[in-house]
């Protein structure tokens, strides 16, 4: 293998250890590459010795010692004689001025050292430059070697770091094959286990394949974990289709052509486009593109307008998805509703991930189980992320006056002979919800005043 050690060396002998990013502000090339750089270096950095020689020099050959050479901004450099050894003058020092104690002169050699003096920075960047273009040129002329080389290194230090990361974080070679399969036994986020606690991730397997499960609908909590396993088998994907290893303890992927996403919320408000717009602009992409040999990963389509619009818009791609392009697909939603597609499309099954609540709070199992879920464990969610007390009370006693309401299609005809029982007001079905026990000084402040304000509601 071609090494290109001549560019190397040619390059380690030019240039500085660390050369600035402009190539006009000089200080390129390293001392011994240039004789004429070095030359002016040494003059522009020891300009005061080279005068003093001059004028050690003039003094031995004048025989005048009160020679001086001395410079200023008007004149530059000057010899200055005193008036006593004007006679001593040579011919070829040419008068420059007229002081009171003496005279000025200048000569052939110390002008032309002033030029150079003067001019030392200025000829240093230049030549610099010139010679900082030839070198480019030449280098330039070596770039088939250079991009052949870089090639073969870049392909040794992708090999590397997949298989570092692959020893260190235990992960396992795919089998990837022809099929239409997608099987990950125990995978796991290969970013998001960096981050947990030691042994905290929760590994899922997931199996996808055409003849059985090949759309999985994912319902469960905020915060459960449906997101990650999406994007962990896709994840999966990508690595092992780019010669990686994969984080499972096993997995058959069959060669997926593209992975398509829907994940995430975002706008693009320069374009005029909502955050809807963008999440139907990318699912018609991905409706039009996808085939039988894609891997799609949807999560929380339609959530961006009504409800029954985003149900029926996410009703809508899911049977697309499923009949028409028939690919590997993992469809998270909050739509429980859509639970139902499971025992309408064949290859259709819900799963879950699992979570349990107790005294209205939650714990999180991170498990994936099969089934539907019919919660969102919303106000859980809520309560972890510190929503106050009185707002979760006032929200739990509408979620159970919306699902009374829901249910109440059929009422019952009432009983003869019982007192109908009086009707609920909101502040009593708030007091009801609250949990006092766990409730601040400030939080009670704050939930008396909401109390009273809808009591007056009431009353008027």
């Amino acid at each position: 293998m071609d090494l290109c050690t001549d560019v190397l060396s040619l390059l380690d002998r030019a240039l500085v250890a660390e050369p600035p990013s402009i190539d006009r502000q000089g200080g390129i090339f390293a001392e011994g590459h240039l004789e004429e750089l070095d030359a002016l270096r040494t003059l522009s950095t020891t300009a005061k010795d080279v005068v003093l020689d001059l004028e050690r020099r003039e003094r031995e050959r004048t025989g005048i010692g009160s020679l001086k050479v001395k410079f200023t901004k008007v004149f530059g450099y000057y010899i200055e004689i005193t008036k006593s050894k004007l006679d001593a003058v040579p011919d070829e020092y040419v008068r420059k001025q007229t002081i009171a104690n003496g005279e000025r002169f200048i000569t052939a050699e110390l002008a032309e050292l002033q030029d150079r003096i003067l001019h030392a920075d200025e000829r240093c960047r230049a030549l610099e430059l010139a010679a900082f273009l030839d070198l480019r040129a030449s280098i330039g002329e070596q770039a088939p070697r250079l991009h052949r080389l870089a090639r073969v290194l870049g392909s040794i230090d992708v090999a590397t770091a997949l298989g570092e990361v692959a020893h260190a974080r235990d992960y396992v070679r795919p089998e990837v094959d022809a099929s239409l399969d997608l099987i990950l036994r125990d995978s796991r986020h290969p970013t998001v286990e960096c981050y947990a606690a030691k042994d905290g991730f929760v590994p899922n397997t997931i199996e996808l394949d055409p003849e059985g499960t090949r759309f999985m609908l994912l319902t469960g909590p905020n915060m459960a974990g449906k997101s990650t396993a999406m994007r962990q088998a896709a994840l999966a994907v990508i690595m092992a289709q780019a010669g990686g290893f994969v984080a499972a303890k096993a997995a058959r992927i069959g060669v997926v052509d593209r992975v398509y996403t829907r994940v995430g919320a975002s706008d693009q408000l320069a374009r005029g486009q909502s955050t809807f717009m963008v999440e139907m602009t990318e699912a018609s992409a991905i409706l039009r593109g996808a085939t039988e040999r894609s891997f799609v990963i949807l999560d929380e389509i339609g959530r961006g307008t009504s409800t029954y619009d985003g149900l029926a818009i996410a009703w809508a791609v899911a049977e697309h998805l499923h009949d028409a392009a028939r690919c590997r697909t993992i469809f998270a939603t909050h739509y429980h509703e859509l639970c139902e597609l499971a025992d309408r499309l064949s290859n259709a099954a819900n799963y879950n991930v699992a979570a349990k609540e107790h005294d209205d709070s939650m714990v999180l199992l991170h498990q994936l189980v099969p089934g539907g879920s019919n919660r969102s464990y919303g106000l859980a969610v809520a309560r972890l992320a510190g929503v106050p007390p009185v707002v979760l009370a006032r929200a739990k006693a509408k979620l159970r006056e919306l699902e009374t309401s829901a249910e109440s299609v059929n009422v019952p005809q009432m009983p003869l002979f019982e007192p109908p029982s009086p009707p609920t007001t909101e502040v009593e079905a708030t007091l009801r919800a609250l949990d006092v026990e766990r409730m601040t000084p400030v939080d009670a402040l704050v939930t008396l005043a909401r109390l009273r304000a809808l009591a007056r509601r009431d009353s008027e």
